[in-house]
């Protein structure tokens, strides 16, 4: 589970450059797009790591944020699911406003607690990063926050870069107060690594 007693700073990574590499899962699992419903299982899965306080909530946050455009969420959003075809993770490749256009955004990288420790976020992000790439759509950005530092190392192994200064959407970039609450919670070696993949 995320540790939500690490204060929250917002986290801004970029990616400019990937390196497709084949998605690899642990047997018995598989990743499919969105299909009609979805929106139910999203929910059950944002809530029970916490990031809403009821599905309810999570449902009613997904319908109004990505079912206005069907096609594209069709396309987009993807769900890791199990041999008995329960949902246990998601992401979706969207994008955000970034000043007078678009940027491309990584949205929502979430895995069943149950699920954890199997590879399966990493390979969603890289389903992800695949369609951005497909489409042509680099720079990929993310927003996260220090809490989710295990997502950060992961996004980092996959090629993005903290941003010290660039942002996107609506949100203040607060790099200076997050790696310094990421130095506390860290290992030194992880540290070195977040450290030496930023960027001005």
């Amino acid at each position: 589970m995320l540790d939500r007693s690490i204060p929250f700073y917002n986290v801004i990574l970029k990616c400019e450059n990937y390196n497709n590499t084949e998605v690899t899962l642990p047997e018995g699992y598989h990743i499919r797009h969105y299909q009609a419903g979805d929106e139910k299982a999203w929910a059950k899965l944002e809530y029970e790591i916490g990031d809403f306080s009821s599905e309810n909530e999570a449902e009613e946050y997904f319908i109004s944020s990505y079912c206005k455009n069907p096609d594209e969420l069709r396309e987009r959003c993807f769900f890791a699911a199990d041999e008995q075809n329960n949902i246990v993770g998601s992401c979706i490749a969207w994008h955000d406003k970034r000043g007078a256009g678009q940027a491309a955004s990584l949205h929502w990288l979430v895995v069943s607690p149950a699920h954890e420790g199997k590879k399966l976020g990493k390979a969603l992000v890289q389903t992800v990063m695949r369609v951005f790439q497909e489409k042509n759509e680099l720079p990929v950005y993310i927003h996260t926050q220090p809490w989710s530092y295990v997502a950060i190392l992961l996004y980092v192994r996959q090629g993005f870069k903290l941003q010290m200064t660039d942002t996107f959407s609506q949100y203040e970039n607060q790099y200076a107060q997050a790696i310094d609450v990421l130095k506390k919670v860290l290992t030194a070696e992880q540290y070195s690594e977040l450290a030496s993949c930023s960027e001005k």
